[in-house]
């Protein structure tokens, strides 16, 4: 009955042509009793070759910059990224902070940090708004991250943020929000990985008074009688009843095995089909235009066909609302085919050519998840940090996602608002040379071009876009229009652009100044004399026509 309701309502709106053609479900083996959310057939198939089909959507490439909220359960204790792997890491940073704040891991795991996790001044709707004034043209929210904490009704995760923690739907609450500002809406999904990040909550002390005893990981809900979590079970978070890995007492490890090889232990085929579900289900729900996944490819691929399941059902699924393909999946460490069947997404780096097909640089202005501790230090990513990037990954055919770390209450804090107010002043001035703009012939020139770094795994290059000075220029174009952006003013107020020397130029404007500029062209290139006053901070923007 439930499959069938879902159909009904998802085909209801589908072009007739498309309906009589492809409208059906691919039924599949259930899971953990649960009926499994039925896969919609269509164009798409769930293979690579099939996915090849895929054509990026115009409103992604014109979009080119993003707003993310990475917020979940771990920015509750303000203690960085990856809090509830690392708390149970004997000796840790976190460790140590989770025993001085919470009480020993044996006693207080971190299914007890979700209880204590409320959102309590959670403002969705100021948020986004506020991120639309920075020029973001889409939003991107935490579905689920390693912890296998929903944030949203979860029909087969009973660990979620409705139940329990905020009491809240927060991905319905962000959907919403970006709804009425006229955002494109997408989630991001890191929960495939739970199996084996969560395999240091088996462990146990192996010094001191609380040697020998276990972590909570391995609890169940025969262990909750009398507890804030009777009734739940803790399984159904940690995952843990399985061997681990092979040399999982080597903390990194994890990382040469991500791609579910090197001995990492195996999920089983219960586990595979919970995530499926989970996310199948997630899609139907709030309709996403995009999904990020936090995985080599498709999560669970190569030991399951979960992620290509899901990647043929949300593409299937987007025709159906929309009569066309809209909707956008992330990857991470693609090969050539895959780009063709996705977004290749590089995480907090970018590449050092233009690439010929669209993709998305991931980053973060502080930590993934909120740390106090760079508040503190005053250590987060200025406006200029990320106008630069952003204007190189726009010049090389991407799109730049920056998230600002949430604070556990819902918040951010003053330094965070000051940098996304600074990037949407810059955005009123230069916007025109970002949105909605292709690559060039070439995407720049300047002496960082040689001092780029090649992309280290999933990405992890960046930092050298800090350093741009008035003598590296990065190109966009519109039409006939061509933008020239530099990075500096220059004390002599001449711009020399060389790669103009030869191309055909009839006016050349800077953004955010209304009288001419003195220009001309010689063997050198393009030479610009800039006025006195410079039109706004950070980067500037030559018109050339």
């Amino acid at each position: 009955m439930q499959r069938r309701k879902l159909l009904k309502g998802l085909l209801a709106a589908t072009p007739a042509l498309w309906l009589n053609k492809y409208a059906g479900a691919m039924p599949f083996a259930g899971a953990q009793g649960f009926e499994n959310e039925p896969m919609l057939t269509g164009p798409f198939k769930p293979d690579w070759e099939s996915l090849k089909q895929y054509k990026t959507p115009d409103w992604f490439r014109d979009a080119k910059f993003g707003m993310w909220a990475h917020w979940g359960a771990q920015c509750q204790p303000e203690h960085g990224d990856w809090y509830a792997r690392f708390m149970y890491d004997e000796g840790s940073d976190a460790y140590k902070f989770h025993c001085e704040k919470y009480g020993h891991p044996s006693k207080v795991g971190f299914k007890d940090v979700i209880h204590q996790w409320k959102a309590e001044k959670w403002n969705p709707e100021q948020l986004v708004e506020l991120y639309k004034k920075a020029g973001a043209q889409y939003f991107v929210a935490m579905a689920n991250h390693h912890d296998n904490f929903d944030n949203y009704d979860s029909k087969y995760q009973p660990w979620n943020s409705v139940k329990m923690g905020p009491k809240k739907d927060l991905i319905g609450g962000w959907a919403k929000a970006a709804k009425n500002q006229g955002l494109r809406f997408g989630v991001s999904v890191h929960g495939a990985h739970a199996w084996s990040w969560y395999e240091t909550a088996q462990r146990s002390d192996k010094e001191g008074p609380m040697a020998g005893i276990p972590y909570d990981g391995k609890l169940t809900k025969a262990n909750g009688k009398g507890t804030w979590w009777d009734g739940w079970d803790p399984q159904e978070l940690y995952a843990q009843k399985h061997s681990l890995s092979k040399g999982s007492e080597n903390i990194g490890n994890i990382h040469k095995q991500w791609d579910w090889g090197e001995g990492v232990s195996i999920p089983n085929k219960a586990y595979c089909d919970k995530f499926y579900n989970r996310t199948v289900d997630l899609i139907n729900k709030y309709h996403p235009d995009l999904v990020y996944f936090d995985d080599t490819a498709l999560p669970l691929w190569p030991i399951s066909d979960a992620g290509l399941r899901i990647a043929a059902h949300m593409y299937n699924e987007s025709i159906m609302r929309h009569g066309t393909l809209e909707a956008v999946i992330n990857g991470k460490i693609l090969n050539e085919q895959q780009r063709r069947c996705m977004v290749w997404d590089i995480e907090k780096g970018a590449s050092n050519n233009i690439e010929p097909l669209p993709w998305q640089t991931c980053t973060c202005i502080g930590g993934w998840h909120y740390d106090r501790r760079i508040y503190d230090r005053k250590d987060y990513k200025s406006a200029r940090d990320v106008i630069n990037q952003l204007v190189d990954v726009v010049s090389k055919n991407g799109n730049l996602l920056l998230n600002i770390p949430v604070r556990a209450d819902g918040t951010i804090d003053d330094q965070e608002l000051a940098v996304v107010e600074d990037i949407g002043r810059w955005m009123h001035v230069n916007g025109e040379a970002i949105f909605a703009t292709r690559p060039w012939k070439i995407f720049g020139e300047g002496p960082s071009i040689a001092n780029a770094k090649p992309l280290s795994g999933q990405g992890f290059n960046e930092g050298s876009a800090k350093n741009f000075a008035a003598d590296d220029i990065r190109f966009t174009t519109k039409g006939d229009i061509l933008y020239a952006t530099f990075f500096g003013w220059p004390e002599n107020r001449k711009v020399v652009v060389k790669s103009m020397a030869a191309e055909k130029v009839s006016a050349v404007r800077l953004l955010g100044y209304n009288d001419k500029l003195e220009w001309k062209q010689t063997t050198d290139g393009l030479e610009v004399i800039l006025p006195e006053k410079q039109p706004c901070d950070n980067a500037f923007v030559l018109k050339i026509i």
